[in-house]
């Protein structure tokens, strides 16, 4: 993967790397932002990454570039998938490159751009000693996963993180109106956006990046996530056990203390391994399997506590049901959608609450539903998953009738609806959700219908 502008360059690049071998090509860019937008489609197969780092617009009119701190501290918060080359000839900044590929775990090597044909007399001995490297595994590098499915689960994720952005969003502004939110939600009567959205939908997208890039919920990596966008953007409403682990995380202490540590050594059974996850169960839709290992891992990184993990769990596996039952409008769907997730969710409270879920399917009052299942106002996964379940299954295909019962309810009103949301938007697809609240929330870093993040933002 190659980070250059020049096209002079960029034609000797091609030139010497035909000399590595027929196994070896060149993918380029000349913009960060599209770099860091587009590469996941070439992570698996990447055996060394080459970047400039001053950038000129192509055309005066054109987006500013970016340069190559940004891509650097964009891939150094992955593992290390292979080594780097920086090939620029700012002689400060490309210190800045290097710092943040040292602090990453990454390797990271210097070549200057000295002469005409420094391309073949210095950078093209330096990538055959780093390819002899990654030839021998000396380093250990991580691969990511090579999936040709990889576009149609980017795809369900971004319409689940969506769902559950527009969720997050109405449900917080819904806090304090239990008895007009009904109402105000499906006569459309609701302010101009944009909809804020919360610690709910910040932390999905650091999930959902996750998976875009490395294919699977690697721990380390959606910890740095969560850290980042924690740093960048601290006031999103994050709770206190949040607040206090990832500020911890920050300082330097490992997640696998602080998740363990939270409450007491406990771990954490809040509901927040729940309103995140929904996009795990939209990636690994076609394997339920799959799904209860990659919604436990991403629960583990915060949230410990058995009831945590299950919770998790639950809302991933509803998620998946909500997409393989999408083409399924007999009244039964909800028989199954809840059996399948109340068999795949361990044995604990919040599994029981699913039962008692099934049991009152029938009851066509969420305010009574709640009062037997609860409403989140506990902050816990049993007193929010088990009720955030029924609703998806009383609403499967009618997200706006989900989100307006849902709210009705009170309690934690943006965890439940973002929970909500990412579910059932998997049964009813982008036309099932109302165009103006697709454009109300705010910007998210994904196009909606398309498979790759945006360009305006390339990315988490």
């Amino acid at each position: 993967m190659l980070l250059e502008d020049n096209p002079e360059r960029l034609r000797e690049f091609h030139s010497v790397v035909s000399q590595l071998g027929r196994e070896y090509q060149v993918r380029s860019w000349r913009d960060a932002h599209r770099m860091m937008a587009e590469c996941h489609g070439c992570l698996p197969d990447t055996a060394l990454i080459s970047l400039d780092h001053d950038l000129t617009k192509e055309h005066e009119d054109s987006p500013d570039p970016g340069d190559g701190v940004d891509v650097a501290a964009f891939l150094a918060k992955l593992p290390p998938i292979c080594p780097v080359i920086l090939h620029t000839s700012n002689a400060e900044r490309v210190w800045s490159m290097h710092n943040e590929f040292r602090f990453g775990g990454w390797e990271a090597e210097r070549v200057v751009p000295l002469e005409t044909d420094w391309i073949a007399r210095s950078w093209l001995p330096t990538a055959r000693a780093l390819l002899a490297k990654v030839a021998g595994n000396e380093n250990g590098y991580y691969q990511p996963t090579a999936d040709p499915k990889q576009s149609e689960r980017l795809a369900r994720a971004v319409l689940s993180l969506y769902g559950l952005a527009i969720g997050d969003g109405i449900g917080e502004m819904m806090f304090g109106r239990p008895d007009q939110a009904h109402e105000m939600i499906v006569k459309d009567d609701l302010p101009a956006g944009p909809w804020w959205h919360t610690d709910d939908t910040e932390m999905a997208i650091s999930i959902v990046e996750v998976l875009r890039l490395l294919g699977s919920v690697h721990q380390d990596t959606l910890a740095r996530q969560f850290m980042w966008r924690f740093e960048r953007e601290p006031d999103r409403g994050y709770g206190s056990g949040a607040r206090r682990q990832l500020r911890m995380m920050l300082e330097g202490v490992e997640w696998r203390v602080t998740a363990r540590e939270a409450f007491d050594g406990q771990g954490s059974l809040g509901n927040g391994s729940a309103m995140r996850v929904a996009p795990v169960g939209a990636w690994f839709a076609d394997d339920l399997n799959r799904v209860v290992k990659e919604a436990r891992a991403s629960s583990m990184v915060t949230h410990m506590h058995p009831e945590g993990v299950a919770g998790a769990i639950a809302t991933a596996a509803a998620a998946a049901m909500a997409w393989r039952l999408r083409d399924n409008p007999s009244e039964d769907r909800a028989v199954a959608f809840l059996n399948e997730v109340h068999k795949l969710t361990p044995e604990s409270e919040t599994r029981r609450g699913i039962a008692r879920a099934f049991e009152i399917r029938h009851l066509d009052s969420a305010q009574s539903a709640a009062r037997i299942l609860g409403n989140g106002i506990g902050v816990t996964c049993p007193d929010t998953v088990p009720f955030t379940l029924w609703a998806a299954a009383k609403h499967l295909g009618r997200f706006c009738d989900a989100v307006a019962a849902t709210a009705s309810v009170g309690g934690d009103v943006d965890t439940n609806c973002a929970i909500v949301g990412g579910i059932v938007a998997l049964s009813t697809g982008w036309e099932g959700i109302p165009k103006r609240w697709l454009e109300e929330i705010e910007p998210l870093p994904y196009v909606r219908k398309h498979e790759g993040p945006s360009d305006s933002e390339g990315g988490a």
